[in-house]
């Protein structure tokens, strides 16, 4: 069959979730993502956990120190059948059971009979989806760091390259293209300290048992959750979270804010660069294809992506809000969401930053045409500083309507607007010609862009080097 042939040329069968995709993945997700959520890292990363757990019950003399280390030692999934796994987890309807029978099958001289000592199901997956986080968290940040640095050069260089400022989509005061790029910065600066804190906040263990209580471990409860946490690089929580989501959710919130965040700098750039303004340039590669149709298309199709992944992971975090509603002391309902919105919302945000690494190198600044296009509007652009001048001798809102009156006739019939200003018996009375030229230079009019530069750059880059000395690498 077609399908079968094609199954063996791609060595691999095909996934139906788009981040698996063998076609269209990479678009998605990148592969260290990936590779942090495919089954086999986090069925080993529940092998671990649970080696980790043996370890630090013999260390108080919960179980004994030969049955730990066999635990550790057999704590690969290539002792397991997975096939096993896989169809345990069919037949019985529970997600850990069948792993833990195949872990206690692997174990010699009766270990496994101390397997998963005490512990429930959810302090095993939770502490695993801790540290999928962690490292997600990780590669967000490092790519943070490498956009920042980016964007630091690209401010630097243009801090003074004057551009059109635009609100609504219409030209409003003239700016630099410096403070537009510092404005990005700050922001994403703020992304990454709300991410670190939220790094930080996740990073606690679960080892509590059934309801919460600790009460199969009876005093060494508090002790081995402390060790249990210490082997872990974690934290310990001072009480169960088991129904206390709200870690999970902020984090996820986290995502959506930072690709957000992306996705506002990305469709910035597609729309500077779009011919009509010409401002940009993306990157392009002779036998790159905009379209099946018009061959002379030259699509931004990473620039577009990004705003895609960034409305994907704002709907993961509104099944992290939907996760904060379990019952009792646990309930399935709000883990089974999390499996879906944590691991998605991570592919999705590793891909939009891995995208955004990808896209700023390219980026080049059309100077020329900034300035034709400023050139073109600069007279109007000036139209503030002109009514300010004016509003000292006639008063502000006065002048602005006067200014508004001269402005709309100069679109209106097509006419210079200086001409109409020289023209204007008031404005003639109060002003003189050179000062209403040069008060409606654009160039005289970026205000304090150089200082808010500063304001933003010195600090970010003290916080970069910070980050550069202290980089997570996975352990506390």
């Amino acid at each position: 069959m077609p399908e079968r042939h094609l199954l063996h040329e791609l060595g691999q069968s095909l996934q139906g979730h788009i981040t698996d995709s063998y076609f269209f993945g990479h678009a998605y997700t990148t592969d260290m993502a990936r590779g942090v959520f495919d089954d086999r890292h986090r069925m080993q990363r529940w092998l671990d956990i649970e080696a980790t757990l043996a370890l630090a019950q013999a260390e108080l003399g919960i179980i004994p120190s030969w049955a730990a280390e066999e635990i550790a030692a057999k704590a690969q999934l290539e002792n397991l059948d997975l096939q096993a796994v896989q169809q345990g987890i069919r037949d019985i309807g529970h997600s850990f059971v069948p792993l833990l029978r195949e872990f206690q099958r692997a174990c010699d001289q009766g270990a496994g009979e101390f397997l998963h000592y005490g512990a429930t199901t959810q302090d095993i997956q939770d502490t695993g989806q801790v540290l999928e986080m962690r490292d997600a968290a990780d590669l967000i940040l490092a790519d943070l760091d490498d956009i920042l640095d980016t964007l630091l050069g690209l401010c630097e260089q243009y801090r003074n390259q004057p551009m059109i400022g635009r609100t609504h989509s219409q030209p409003a005061l003239p700016m630099t293209l410096g403070v537009k790029i510092a404005g990005w910065i700050d922001e994403l600066a703020r992304d990454r300290q709300r991410l670190t804190r939220s790094r930080d906040s996740i990073a606690v263990a679960q080892l509590f048992g059934g309801v919460g209580t600790m009460d199969v471990w009876g005093e060494d409860g508090i002790l081995l959750l402390e060790k249990f946490a210490k082997r872990l690089g974690l934290k310990a929580p001072a009480v169960s979270w088991h129904t206390a989501r709200d870690r999970i959710a902020e984090f996820i919130a986290c995502l959506a804010i930072n690709t957000a965040t992306l996705a506002r700098i990305a469709d910035e750039i597609r729309t500077l660069a779009r011919p009509e303004l010409n401002e940009l340039q993306l990157s392009f590669r002779h036998g790159q294809v905009g379209s099946s149709t018009m061959p002379h298309k030259r699509n931004p199709e990473k620039c577009q992506q990004v705003v895609v992944l960034a409305k994907l992971v704002k709907a993961q975090a509104t099944l992290g809000f939907e996760a904060m509603l379990p019952e009792h002391e646990r309930d399935s309902r709000a883990l089974r969401l999390e499996w879906v919105a944590v691991t998605d919302a991570c592919l999705y945000a590793c891909g939009a930053s891995g995208l955004m690494k990808q896209i700023l190198p390219g980026v080049q600044v059309n100077a020329e045409r900034m300035q034709k296009n400023l050139d073109e509007v600069a007279p109007f652009l000036g139209s503030e500083a002109l009514m300010i001048i004016l509003g000292r001798h006639i008063g502000k809102q006065t002048a602005h309507q006067k200014v508004y009156d001269i402005c709309q006739s100069a679109i209106d019939q097509g006419q210079p607007l200086i001409d109409k200003v020289l023209a204007d018996p008031v404005v003639t009375k109060y002003v003189s010609e050179q000062a209403i030229r040069e008060g409606m230079n654009p160039l005289k009019h970026i205000g304090s862009s150089a200082v808010l530069i500063d304001r933003v750059l010195e600090p970010v880059k003290r916080m970069r080097n910070r980050a550069d000395n202290t980089r997570p690498t996975g352990k506390e």
